[in-house]
């Protein structure tokens, strides 16, 4: 049976709406539009419109749409429909957003939080299809977790699980999720980049040049990209540095893997794109740590959905939700 699907995904910077339809096990990506997220009360006023002519262009209503699904991120409270300050979207508070779809469009509207909502799509038609203990981590600009046990998206009791970023590590280290040495301090973009800066601090102020970093006011141009470039270009410190994101990394899967008992770990954005410098040392660590039983039944793989993600996300969240 074929569905006509709506996909919302609200970001700090992008909004998009994705027009997919659903078929046998597969999502077909028909329409989109994207745009950049302004003030609380103008962004919603865009993603209702731009949802109104993406729906209009392509002859879609409340009699043939299926249903909306909107992946933004947390805090929210998926049951009663609201967006609960999300540190991205400064005056997003207590925003009953799946209200404002459904009294305009008359369709079955859900939301997720962006993690949730990769899980989904990452189960439904990512890497994870086919299993029924899956883990998806986002690890880029920050760290979540999406839990898939037993065949069915696990979100706690208020939306509060897969907050896996907060999860300490050490006393102290660089700062993610509002904690030193948390998951999320060292294994994120930002994390990555505060653990750049501290390393060249310590090589530029004893003299030493480091080749992509040339002084101490460039410190705050370092990002995690600058660094993996540097390392797949031959640079030692750089390797370093992804070295001890991979070291710390493979400590929490493997604390995930004793505790879950996951089948297959799915790993986002900054995995897929460095890989290379990450598995060695994260695969070491989890050798080492996770237990045996759990171990040997559990694949740790990059995302398959790609730069995509986001909006099979989306319209995962609105396929997710027919028949619920």
């Amino acid at each position: 049976m074929k569905n006509n699907l709506i996909g919302i995904d609200i970001g700090g910077t992008k909004c998009a709406v994705t027009y997919g339809i659903s078929s046998d096990g597969s999502i077909e990506i028909v329409d989109k539009v994207r745009f950049d997220t302004a003030g609380v009360d103008a962004t919603i006023a865009a993603l209702l419109d731009n949802t109104a002519a993406l729906m209009a262009k392509n002859g879609l209503d409340a009699a043939n749409t299926a249903s909306i699904g909107i992946s933004c991120g947390g805090p929210l409270d998926s049951r009663k429909g609201l967006i609960m300050s999300p540190p991205n979207l400064p005056g997003w508070d207590n925003i009953p957003i799946v209200e404002h779809f459904e009294k305009r469009f008359g369709i079955k509207t859900s939301v997720q939080n962006d993690a949730n909502a990769c899980a989904l799509a990452e189960w439904k038609f990512g890497a994870g299809r086919g299993y029924s203990n899956v883990v998806f981590l986002t690890f880029g600009t920050g760290m979540g977790a999406g839990l898939i046990l037993n065949g069915q998206l696990y979100a706690g009791t208020n939306d509060n699980a897969g907050e896996v970023g907060h999860i300490r590590l050490e006393k102290t280290g660089p700062v993610g999720y509002g904690k030193a040495g948390s998951f999320e301090g060292f294994c994120s973009g930002g994390g990555i980049a505060q653990l750049a800066r501290t390393r060249v601090m310590e090589k530029l102020q004893m003299g030493e040049s480091v080749s992509f970093c040339s002084s101490m006011d460039a410190l705050t141009d370092l990002t995690a990209k600058t660094v993996a470039d540097a390392a797949k270009a031959g640079d030692a410190l750089a390797a370093e540095i992804y070295h001890t994101c991979a070291h710390y990394l493979g400590r929490a899967l493997s604390t995930l893997i004793d505790v879950l008992n996951p089948e297959i770990i799915v790993l986002g954005s900054i995995y897929c794109r460095a890989q290379a410098l990450i598995e060695p040392a994260m695969r070491e660590v989890i050798e080492r740590e996770a237990l045996w039983h759990a171990r040997r039944v559990c694949e740790i793989v990059p995302a398959g959905l790609g730069e995509s993600i986001g909006d099979y996300a989306a319209l995962s969240v609105a396929e997710n939700a027919i028949g619920n």
